[in-house]
């Protein structure tokens, strides 16, 4: 496989991983809830997160970033995992997906 399909097949991985992970309060996993702002993979299989939280006091603030660091690297060939939170922008339930606003009655 050429480098940049050996990095999407990597991303679709990593996005199967961060999908496992739900915030504990709401039934839809964080990236459906539109948490996830960036997904990357730098040489050598390093993968980089950019996220947010449902709000800055949310409950699981420790624990959903650990946790999807700890699922990304669990996945075969992944070097180092970086994971960023940021409040920029701020997170709205306007960055839902279609079937997260409709398991959760928004639409």
């Amino acid at each position: 496989m050429e480098t940049g399909q050996v990095e999407e097949a990597l991303k679709d991985r990593v996005l199967d991983a961060i999908k496992t992970v739900y915030d504990p309060e709401i039934p839809v996993d964080i990236y459906d809830l539109g948490l996830i702002y960036e997904i990357s993979i730098f040489p050598i299989n390093n993968v980089y997160v950019k996220m947010t939280l449902t709000s800055p006091a949310c409950p699981a603030a420790e624990t959903i970033p650990s946790e999807v660091e700890t699922k990304i690297k669990q996945l075969r060939d992944v070097n180092d995992v970086q994971v960023e939170i940021t409040f920029d922008p701020p997170y709205s339930p306007d960055m839902m997906s279609e079937a997260a606003k409709l398991e959760l009655g928004f639409i």
